[in-house]
């Protein structure tokens, strides 16, 4: 029995060593009626207590050579640690979601770039902190050079 519970202790620490982050995904994998119309949803890992983290986030864009910022409205779903982001910027431009987080002293931040179907999660960023301004920067200019305005 004493072993069983040291291998779980060693699991956990294991597990927290990887650091507070982001996992990004369809809204249907919430399995929260709430976010059937969020343009994605995301969940935190790594946060001992994930009610104790503390996220939001912005719609950085690039609307007709115009820069915009635009707060976001993160939703909490019903599992904890899991957060719903619904699109409240305009459909014309390119577009990058820049997500923080912040748990127990630790924080963790994402780059999600939308592009005309949603979220496009291959190109998504992760990051052990905040994201740079000009790592949001080099992320909307991979969606204007692409062409996925």
């Amino acid at each position: 029995m004493f072993r069983i519970g040291m291998v779980a202790c060693a699991v956990a620490a294991l597990a927290l060593a990887d650091g507070f982050t982001f996992t990004i995904g369809n809204p249907v994998a919430s399995q929260d009626f709430v976010a059937k119309n969020a343009a994605f949803v995301f969940r935190t890992e790594g946060c001992a207590d994930p009610t104790k983290s503390q996220i939001n986030g912005t719609a950085e864009g690039l609307v007709k050579g115009v820069r915009r910022s635009m707060a976001l409205k993160v939703v909490a779903l019903s599992k904890p640690g899991v957060y719903a982001v619904n699109q409240n910027w305009p459909p014309e431009g390119a577009w990058v979601v820049n997500l923080k987080g912040m748990c127990d002293g630790a924080n963790a931040g994402a780059l999600v770039p939308i592009g005309p179907r949603g979220f496009l999660r291959e190109s998504s960023k992760f990051f052990p902190r905040p994201a740079t301004d000009a790592e949001i920067e080099t992320s909307l200019k991979a969606l204007t050079q692409g062409g996925n305005q």
